[in-house]
């Protein structure tokens, strides 16, 4: 069986175009290529990924010339060049990881949904993105054969939204890499506070500064913990997303500029540190298809205080303090009840790490390769359903 994956949003950048999507095809790709045979797929790649990209080595890559990292090149060579791709390399099945299917394709597709924000939060993307994403996402909706969603609540979105037949979709969780695990020298933590001139508590919120992750909310409910004699610091980190512009006046009014940081993105080699160096992980997004903030945080012994809403219940079950994203005295509360309360603290981190063994890579590989063979009516397992030695 010959598996196409049209990886064109693989990026190893240090920007945020590296996490989320990206983050979840490079350990697709990964985990894939532990159970097939070599040579046996097609990852369909952008200029800039590089040749000697570990989870791309099992694979034949094929890398496109256009700047699919722009829309309008991506919509061109997925539409105009990935059919005859398709049908040249005589592909069983195509995996889009990310919502778009061709209009033509001579081979049954899997698309991937990660969330529905596009619809649900229209207000929370600028016009081109959110037009191209409810178009494309219609048509796979018609199109695909078959469904993989990160969340069941990214499923019920589907069924709800686009009318999707529940029977056609698979409900796929992502894992949490091996990096992400509490620091065995708390010496190299201590060494990382020192060099980053951070206290030794302090909140830590970690993902890309845009309006869906309810960054004011946050901000507002900091102040308000300020009041109440909270004196951590609070540290955004992230990268730059649409309309972060509107965060800096807002820590200016609400007067905490003394005691709020934006450190900017943060490269993968150095998320582990930060949520090690952290007190408490706060992530009050309005809306999730996943979440692997939270879990990630929870693999590293972090206590967690999220959101209630969409996926997030999913992922952090009991092993953290979910809030109203909507109600900034609630998250006051959590966040000075949790920083006041050393006990609890120590309590969410161990069970928010017996929560985080439950998403692993390997799972989601195994879970990808049964929707690939319900997606071409297979009659019999794929033989690289064994693990490769």
């Amino acid at each position: 069986m010959k598996i196409g994956i049209n990886a064109q949003l693989l990026s190893y950048g240090q920007s945020y175009r590296s996490a989320g999507i990206s983050r979840y095809i490079d350990r697709t790709l990964a985990g894939l290529g532990s159970y097939l045979p070599s040579g046996s797929s097609v990852a369909f790649v952008g200029p800039d990924v590089p040749a000697d990209a570990p989870s791309l080595q099992w694979l034949r890559v094929v890398r496109t010339g256009l700047p699919t990292h722009r829309p309008l090149a991506r919509i061109l060579w997925e539409q105009a060049i990935l059919p005859p791709a398709v049908r040249r390399f005589g592909l069983d099945v195509l995996h889009a990881p990310a919502y778009v299917v061709p209009l033509v394709s001579t081979c049954p597709s899997v698309v991937t949904f990660h969330d529905l924000s596009f619809y649900l939060m229209p207000d929370a993307f600028n016009l081109q993105n959110r037009l191209y994403l409810q178009f494309f996402s219609r048509l796979a909706a018609r199109r695909a054969r078959r469904f993989i969603a990160v969340s069941e609540a990214t499923r019920q979105d589907l069924v709800r939204l686009l009318g999707v037949d529940p029977a056609r979709i698979d409900v796929v969780y992502n894992g949490v890499d091996e990096r992400f695990q509490p620091e065995a020298d708390p010496e190299r933590v201590a060494r990382f506070r020192a060099a980053r001139s951070l206290p030794e508590q302090f909140i830590l919120y970690l993902g890309t500064l845009e309006p869906r992750k309810n960054i004011p909310v946050l901000l507002r409910a900091y102040a308000a913990a300020r009041r109440r004699g909270v004196s951590a610091p609070l540290v955004l980190a992230g990268g730059r997303g649409w309309r972060d512009q509107l965060i800096a006046p807002l820590i200016e009014e609400l007067g905490i500029s003394d005691a709020v940081r934006l450190v900017g993105f943060v490269p993968m080699d150095e998320q582990a540190l930060w949520y090690n160096a952290a007190t408490l992980f706060a992530f009050p997004s309005r809306y999730e298809g996943f979440g692997f903030p939270v879990l990630e945080a929870m693999a590293c012994g972090t206590p967690v205080i999220a959101s209630n809403r969409s996926a997030l219940p999913e992922i952090v079950g009991d092993a953290g303090v979910l809030v109203d994203p909507d109600d900034p005295e609630r998250l006051a509360e959590a966040l000075v009840s949790l920083l006041h309360d050393d006990a609890r603290r120590e309590d969410l981190a161990r069970r928010g790490r017996q929560r985080a063994e439950r998403f692993t890579w390997d799972k989601a590989a195994r879970a990808t390769l049964r929707s690939y063979q319900q997606t071409v009516d297979a009659p019999h397992p794929l033989p690289a359903i064994k693990k490769q030695g």
